[in-house]
């Protein structure tokens, strides 16, 4: 059986997904520390990871190449933690969150190549 067109690689709506989740990335990698809810000791190092893993797998879907992708990836991740560390923000700056944010990246890369090897759809 054939996927729905929709859920093509490189169609409107993986750019459309890909395009929310740089926008959701954007409100919680730069939302000011009142803003942040409070959590359990190491809650926001999975919500790097978690964030990231989906800026990877819906970046691969929308048709980014993963050479690209993990480059932009890791300099935003780091460009991030800077402007938390030197900006209005009241947030901190930590080496911790770029490395949950860098394991997010090999994550979601992981589950898009599972995925493909699965689907032929996808190759």
């Amino acid at each position: 059986m054939a996927p729905h067109p929709a859920l093509a690689v490189h169609g409107a709506l993986a750019r459309g997904v890909f395009a929310v989740v740089v926008l959701v990335s954007l409100a919680v990698l730069f939302a000011p520390a009142s803003d942040v809810p409070s959590a359990p000791a190491g809650v926001d190092k999975l919500v790097h990871l978690g964030l990231f893993a989906a800026l990877a797998a819906s970046g691969r879907w929308a048709g980014v190449g993963v050479r690209v992708l993990v480059v932009l990836l890791l300099g935003y991740a780091a460009v991030s933690e800077v402007v938390q560390g030197l900006s209005a923000l009241d947030r901190s700056m930590s080496a911790g969150d770029w490395v949950a944010d860098a394991f997010g990246v090999l994550l979601g890369l992981a589950l898009w190549e599972l995925g493909a090897r699965r689907s032929p759809a996808r190759r």
